[in-house]
């Protein structure tokens, strides 16, 4: 989780990510009527009455496998007061049994940020309860949850109770040890360095000896500065920029930060979207980015190159910007698993909504395209920034994952802010080393919403391509911005369905009503 390299080679043994969610079951077909149902709750794969109880069936499945991100939220009297039970390898007994809260993000089987909740300045019964420790198994898992508030007849299901459980299934030959309490206490140092690593938020590649390659200036509107680095086998594993102008907002978004890699451009980001303040001067500390007031940016991902890399900041703004910014590099093996790094970004700008019916709308909500990539890599994040322009929550949408030509989603989920961790669309802010909200004054008002999850153990590996998408699904009819931005690594050739759009980035970015007034 915490070696960066890994995300950088294709998996071995290979693995395909999955989910198990409780995403509204009359989305049976893809584009079929029910197709954007909504009723994304206490929707379950069975029942287990045989120890005499009712235990609704979350998750099961064969292996080998490994659970590798576990996101729930509640709503409803008695909702999250079951007991949550996993079974490893056909074993009756359960290696966990205890209250979903304690398990998810109360820190009993690991301490933060692998069991946390978000946000931490939201109502604890209104967050998103997220579990990043892998659990793994070798032959089966089965995840139940014992309620007794849960109710399931005809039309009515209560209480609420969502859930995305994301989990690895790996080639039948993979070696995995599994999940038991004794392996817990086994791991427990691994465990220990592992949250330490991740909630380090200073010097995360310490001890690389890197070289350091500089930018600095003034750029002026329509010009550019770039830096070639001729260096075999090597990495960029930093980069850090500051950014500055009359209007900074408008300089994180027409400032475009463009790479290449042995002679292909794979990066082609404007800089405040790549570091994933989008256009605001927001605050955020993650695994791979780091923010101070939208001013100072650093990146972490590793960038593995074979002969050469180039990076280059664009100004297609009207303005004068002055920039500072350091790129480190390393040395770095590269092998037949090695891949290149690749982000990209476009903006459906000014988009109409459907809204739903029940509150004016059409109901004809559709999806939009994150991004498709032909070749073979491995995904491995995503970020949205949205400007709502109504007193209503935009992001009922659901993400839907098509991997190598699928025809229905392995990852399909429960709206759009359970994919990104929180629930309930709440505004507040939170940081977290996978997950993040830098500003959330779009969720219920006019205003800018940021999002981002960045992958690893949960990144998603493809062999031929991958459709990554989410829903429009916003409560009333209204024009919007939503701007996405996508993270993978790939094997050349590939293609991918977005382009650089020079004309995106120089529109006016938006000032939010309420505080940039």
């Amino acid at each position: 989780m915490t070696n960066r390299e890994s995300l950088t080679l294709y998996p071995s043994p290979w693995y395909n990510l999955k989910q198990f969610s409780s995403y509204d079951r009359r989305s049976d077909s893809t584009g079929g009527r029910g197709w954007f149902a909504n009723s994304d709750y206490t929707w379950f794969t069975g029942v287990d009455s045989s120890s005499g109880r009712k235990e609704y069936i979350l998750f099961d499945t064969d292996g080998p496998g490994a659970i590798v991100r576990w996101w729930m939220t509640f709503a409803g009297e008695g909702s999250y007061d079951g007991i949550v039970r996993v079974y490893i390898d056909d074993d009756k007994t359960p290696v966990i049994e205890d209250n979903i809260l304690k398990v998810l993000s109360g820190q009993l089987l690991a301490g933060e940020p692998l069991s946390s909740s978000v946000a931490p300045e939201t109502g604890f019964h209104q967050r998103g309860h997220n579990l990043y420790l892998p659990i793994p198994f070798k032959k089966h898992c089965r995840i139940t949850y014992d309620c007794d508030a849960i109710v399931i007849s005809g039309n009515t299901r209560k209480p609420s109770i969502y859930y995305d459980i994301c989990y690895r299934q790996y080639e039948k030959n993979a070696s995995v040890i599994s999940f038991s309490q004794d392996e817990l206490i086994n791991a427990s140092a691994i465990i220990k360095r592992t949250t330490e690593l991740l909630l380090k938020s200073d010097d995360k590649l310490a001890g690389r000896k890197n070289k350091i390659h500089k930018l600095s200036g003034i750029i002026s509107s329509g010009d550019s500065t770039k830096v070639n680095i001729r260096s075999s086998n090597s990495s960029i594993t930093r980069i850090r920029l500051l950014l500055d102008a009359d209007n900074p907002e408008q300089a994180l978004r027409s400032t475009v930060l463009c790479m290449n890699f042995d002679g292909k451009r794979t990066v082609w980001v404007p800089a405040g979207d790549f570091f994933g303040t989008a256009y605001k001067r927001t605050s955020l500390t993650t695994w791979y980015s780091m923010v101070e007031n939208g001013i100072k940016m650093e990146s972490s991902w590793l960038m593995p190159f074979r002969r050469s890399a180039s990076l280059s900041l664009i100004n297609y703004g009207n303005q004068d910007i002055e920039i500072e910014c350091n790129i480190e590099v390393s040395k770095y093996r590269w092998n037949k698993r090695s891949m290149y790094f690749g982000a990209a970004w476009h903006e459906y700008h000014q988009i109409m909504t459907a809204g739903a019916e029940s509150t004016g709308g059409t109901g004809r909500h559709h999806d939009i395209s994150f991004i498709d990539i032909k070749g073979k890599g491995v995904y491995a994040g995503d970020a949205v920034t949205v400007f709502n322009t109504v007193d209503a929550w935009w992001g009922e949408g659901d993400e839907k994952i098509f991997v190598d030509g699928e025809s229905f989603p392995s990852c399909i989920g429960t709206g759009t802010e359970d994919y990104y961790g929180y629930a309930w669309c709440r505004p507040e802010i939170f940081s977290h080393p996978f997950i993040a909200q830098p500003i959330g004054n779009g969720n219920f008002h006019p205003g800018t919403t940021i999002n981002m999850r960045y992958r690893t153990l949960d990144a998603i590996p493809f062999k031929s391509s991958i459709s990554s998408n989410i829903e429009l699904w916003h409560w009333l009819p209204a024009v919007i911005n939503y701007a996405l931005t996508t993270y993978w690594y790939v094997f050349k050739p590939y293609e991918i369905n977005v382009h650089p759009d020079k004309n995106g980035v120089k529109i006016p970015v938006p000032a939010d009503p309420v505080s940039d007034q």
